[in-house]
């Protein structure tokens, strides 16, 4: 077995036992029935030390409007209808329907995706996904997430987004290598808990598009993310980070390739979420915070997310704030 470098215990991903999609599995390190994965990684200790770098005081939502990616990506996740009801001349009251947690800023949980199917982190079955019992949204909005967050950004790294080549919102692979020297830039290494942030500039280049572009758009989603790679996996997983983090519709590479052929590592998520239960934060509104880290050159925030508390809830809205 290798040495643990990490002081956090764990095996690296090439001494991990394969799971049952073939891909190394995390299951049962944190115990049996953990609904938590990575997260537990944000212990107590790591909780202070990352809430020791807001030095400025300044803080930056990381929250885009729920109803700024209309038309939505993928159908059915229309933003929320929002009425505000009858009041008198001193008080209102108002309503959110049609609400789908993932419309926006989001976080999946463990239950969004199974390593295979009917099988969920941790072993848990469909029935208790859906009923609540195993790796609801609820169990990380009962914990609260906060840990040190570095901003990785792709976006001045790979030349997307306003001032370079559009292509942000085609697919572009974005490798080890890539992410390995957009860190070498910040001058940081990850440290066990902390959350990885990677800026490509998509919300800023959405929140640009006239309506009849967002429609074009819409009709054939495609978007820079992560390599759908064996090799991004075990990078992943030996950096014993909680939470990676992107700006853009789906973390990975979209469209990927669900193919059989292509199992496990062709949808990145079957193994991020399936297998080694990390957190994954997507559409995340990055781009004030990743152009202070430009202006200042610290790349390294606290980052404080609450999900909703929803029992069986399968995702939520991100909530979240950087602070520096």
């Amino acid at each position: 077995m290798r040495e643990d470098r990490t002081g956090t215990g764990l095996p690296a991903y090439r001494d991990l036992p394969r799971g049952v999609s073939g891909a190394g599995s995390g299951w049962g390190l944190f115990g049996d029935g953990d609904d938590l994965g990575l997260m537990n990684l944000q212990t107590p200790q790591r909780i202070v030390e990352a809430l020791r770098l807001a030095r400025r005081g300044e803080v930056f939502s990381l929250s885009a409007p729920l109803d700024l990616f209309d038309p939505p990506f993928f159908g059915q996740r229309t933003p929320p209808r929002h009425t505000i009801l009858p009041g008198s001349a001193r008080a209102f009251d108002d309503v959110l329907d049609n609400f789908y947690p993932q419309a926006s800023s989001q976080i999946d949980s463990l239950g969004h995706i199974g390593a295979a199917d009917g099988v969920f982190y941790g072993g848990a079955t469909a029935a208790e996904i859906r009923s609540g019992r195993r790796n609801s949204i609820d169990a990380w909005a009962t914990k609260g997430i906060v840990g040190r967050g570095i901003v990785l950004d792709m976006a001045q790294q790979l030349g997307m987004g306003p001032g370079g080549e559009p292509r942000v919102g085609t697919r572009v692979p974005i490798t080890v290598a890539d992410l390995e020297s957009a860190r070498a830039r910040t001058g940081l290494t990850f440290q066990p808990g902390d959350v990885m942030l990677l800026h490509t500039g998509f919300v800023d280049w959405w929140s640009a598009l006239g309506r009849d572009d967002r429609r074009a758009y819409v009709a054939d989603v495609r978007n820079a993310g992560l390599e759908q790679s064996e090799e991004m996996a075990e990078y992943l997983w030996d950096l014993h980070i909680s939470m990676v983090v992107v700006d853009n519709i789906a973390i990975e590479a979209w469209p990927p390739d669900q193919s059989e052929a292509a199992y496990p590592f062709g949808f990145l998520h079957t193994v991020l979420i399936g297998e080694l239960g990390l957190a994954l934060g997507e559409l995340w509104n990055l781009g004030p915070l990743a152009a202070d880290c430009r202006a200042d050159g610290v790349h390294e925030c606290a980052v404080i997310s609450a999900p909703i508390r929803t029992r069986a809830g399968v995702g939520s809205p991100a909530n979240a704030l950087a602070i520096k």
